[in-house]
């Protein structure tokens, strides 16, 4: 089996980069998995727990090296209209959402896609990298329902349009 160089941490910034790696949105939340960079070299990501990267860091070798993360383009929803209240309709599904200064991106989901366009969103495909924002409780994805509190305190619903 080959080995391949090891990342054993992450700066938050770029400082020299001697190669880069392009990660979706999903591939940017790792903790150990073997990577490929833009060279073609292969690289091992060993970190001691999950890191979830925005892309604008950079791996760090074991011999020093810095390998740059970056967004990857994927697929998403381009979304505009009335944009807190779309907003809103997002964030009540716990979907991760990009907010920019006049629309909204989405990663592509057909059912919410649907769903925007009968609240009367402009909705159109497009292919760039995701950057949501990170969770109201820190830096951070929005994962699953926790809001950093127990449900048990409070009564807490859904209505789903």
């Amino acid at each position: 089996m080959e080995d391949y160089p090891k990342a054993v941490r992450i700066h938050p910034h770029v400082h020299q980069a001697c190669d880069s790696v392009a990660l979706d949105y999903e591939g940017r939340f790792l903790r150990r998995k073997r990577l490929v960079a833009a060279s073609g070299r292969g690289f091992l990501v060993d970190l001691p727990e999950v890191a979830n990267l925005t892309g604008c860091e950079a791996f760090v070798l074991e011999d020093g090296r810095e390998i740059a993360v970056q967004a990857a383009a994927e697929p998403v929803l381009v979304v505009r209209g009335d944009l807190a209240r779309l907003a809103w309709h997002i964030g009540n599904r716990h979907t991760p959402c990009q907010i920019g200064p006049d629309c909204l991106v989405i990663r592509q989901d057909h059912v919410l896609e649907a769903m925007l366009a009968k609240l009367g969103a402009e909705v159109t495909h497009d292919t760039r990298p995701f950057t949501p924002e990170g969770g109201a409780y820190g830096m951070g994805r929005t994962m699953g329902h926790s809001h950093g509190h127990s449900h048990d305190e409070h009564e807490h619903h859904h209505h789903h349009a």
